[in-house]
């Protein structure tokens, strides 16, 4: 519908007093004509197709003391100094647009305004002092822009003051220090690099002393940063264009976490409590004090690519939602008790390990025993079906880089589910195919499980994490790591199945899984067979993790099926269903 359709109703809607045609697919200009709706309190035209500038007859609407809410459109333009119009409104969003140019100083008339959303736009300028005035604002978003200078010394006076976002700008100078800036968990700046928490810092910064100073400026950010990455990258969820239905639809961030509750939670990160080191860190178990019991990673800053780790882990998963995909909690950004910068990411705890730890036999049955047939064929199933939804059900599609068994871990039922996002790459649209935003910088994945073509310096593909996953499905079903010494000589874990491929895998197969009988066998070789089809030299030629995930399934339907002489037992048929689903 075209807005401008609207136009020849306004006679008839003068005595509205709330508009709201958000998530509709309405494109073009705002009309001038909702100057004639001097009832309206509330107007919500958030989440259509609408462009142009807005109007300046909106800013004199008076009446509106509810919410303005314009976001999620492609507005463009700039705001004029007739905003002041709005002076008893209580939210406005005018987020994710294409606005630009410099906020006015008249914004500071707004003196019944509660929540302002200017994020993700290409505003300019300063910051007005006059947004200190705003005595009432509990919530100011201006990140994502362009805006440089300093943070003004009024916005101190904000007492109501509950988030202030401004990460990611060009903000420089002294970071404010009273008033509303004593929490500093409520304020967010990280990404202006310019910005400074103290004297020292701001001098060291202009005097260009050595990569020392430097690095405290950046742990000087990171002390007011207190959680601040996830808040923008992973816990502002896409409201749909409503601002104040309920409170908790205008929170930005996930539960917050200081460094004190998990140094508290994790015993002052006890070595009894490292439950494993990864690349970039390690990862403690934890309670925290309501009783929840987390798994922690905490990065090593000083290893180079940890941040760049972090920041891919938190865009990687900030939309996914799965099964078999490790949650994770929350974050935290702060200073450890050395003075030193600490960074963590706080996961569901995983009660039974991790898949390495169960194919090496580390980890056991109640009985004693490994991991049967059909309890792996269910492990290949879970990490299939999160592959699958990373490459096919993700609004962008997400490539892991490192699947291996030991980021597959298994929660209190034995549900599979993949960690350690780390290495992600999220994946743009490019014509027929899909390429990756950015190059490679380097092989990306571990030994064995990087496929040829990463070796020849093509970037990362969904082909790739096939191609891994096969050699992680190969060995849960041989027993053998990729890396085993057997393999050397230009030998290989996807040769040596091959060379017993299909007629003597009881050559290969895990001596455990292999008892001869018909229905096993047939369902051991159409397993064995996608794991090589997933792991062939060349990426256009491997099967895909969505036609492999029917394979398998319809495989584990074989393995379930009864003999057709034997009537099945149909508490216990009811049980394995159950179980497997």
């Amino acid at each position: 519908m075209e807005m401008q359709g609207i136009e020849p109703c306004t006679s008839r809607m003068q005595k509205l007093n709330k508009i709201d045609l958000s998530a509709n697919d309405l494109v073009g200009s705002l009309p001038t004509t909702f100057v004639n709706f001097q009832k309206l309190v509330s107007m919500d035209l958030s989440s259509n197709r609408l462009s142009g500038s807005i109007p300046k007859e909106i800013f004199s609407l008076s009446s509106l003391s509810a919410t303005l809410n314009l976001s999620n459109n492609q507005l463009t333009g700039s705001l004029p100094q007739e905003i002041k119009g709005l002076e008893n409104v209580a939210a406005v969003d005018f987020s994710h647009n294409h606005l630009s140019g410099s906020i006015p100083d008249t914004i500071g008339s707004w003196k019944s305004l509660e929540k302002l959303f200017m994020e993700n736009n290409m505003f300019s300028g300063v910051i007005p002092a006059t947004l200190g005035d705003v005595k009432g604002l509990e919530i100011l978003d201006l990140s994502s822009n362009q805006i440089s200078g300093i943070i003004p010394n009024n916005l101190e006076n904000l007492q109501a003051l509950h988030l202030l976002n401004l990460s990611f700008n060009d903000l420089e100078g002294l970071l404010p220090k009273d008033g509303a800036f004593g929490n500093l968990s409520r304020i967010h700046v990280e990404g202006n690099t310019k910005l400074c928490l103290d004297l020292t810092c701001w001098n060291n910064q202009h005097q260009k002393r050595t990569s020392t100073a430097i690095y405290i400026v950046i742990a000087s950010i990171a002390t007011v940063a207190v959680c601040s990455v996830i808040a923008v990258l992973l816990c502002v969820r896409k409201r749909k264009g409503k601002i104040m239905p309920r409170a908790d639809s205008i929170k930005l961030q996930h539960p917050t976490i200081t460094y004190r509750e998990l140094r508290k939670a994790t015993g002052s990160f006890d070595t009894g409590n490292l439950i494993g080191k990864g690349s970039f860190g390690s990862v403690y178990k934890g309670e925290l004090g309501d009783g929840t019991v987390v798994a922690v990673k905490v990065l090593d800053i000083e290893k180079y690519g940890s941040w760049k780790s972090f920041l891919a882990e938190c865009e990687a998963l900030k939309n996914v939602r799965h099964r078999n995909l490790i949650k994770l909690v929350t974050s935290c950004s702060s200073i450890d008790v050395k003075g030193f910068q600490f960074v963590a990411l706080v996961y569901d705890y995983m009660h039974n390990g991790s898949l390495e730890e169960w194919i090496k036999g580390s980890k056991r049955r109640l009985d004693g025993g490994l991991l049967n047939i059909l309890e792996r064929l269910n492990v290949a199933i879970d990490v299939a079906c999160a592959v699958d939804y990373l490459h096919h059900d993700c609004e962008i599609p997400v490539v892991h880089c490192d699947l291996k068994p030991s980021n597959v871990l298994f929660d209190k039922d034995m549900t599979a589910k993949v960690g350690d996002f780390g290495l992600a790459k999220l994946l743009a649209e490019r014509g027929a195919d899909q390429q990756p935003i950015t190059c490679t910088g380097g092989l990306r994945g571990s030994i064995g499980y990087i496929p040829p073509e990463y070796g020849l310096g093509l970037r990362p593909s969904t082909p790739g994490d096939v191609y891994s996953y096969g050699v992680m499905l190969l060995e849960l079903f041989t027993g053998k790591s990729p890396t085993h010494e057997i393999f050397s000589g230009g030998s290989s874990i996807i040769k040596w199945v091959e060379s017993a491929f299909p007629a003597s895998i009881e050559q290969v197969v895990d001596p455990e899984l292999f008892t001869g009988k018909s229905p096993t066998h047939e369902c051991l070789i159409t397993i064995l067979g996608v794991g090589l089809s997933c792991t062939v030299d060349s990426p256009d030629r491997r099967t895909n993790m969505r036609d492999s995930l029917l394979k398998l399934k319809t495989a584990r339907d074989t393995l379930l099926k009864p003999p057709l002489d034997h009537k099945p037992d149909l508490d216990l048929e009811a049980g394995i269903g159950s179980s497997a689903a």
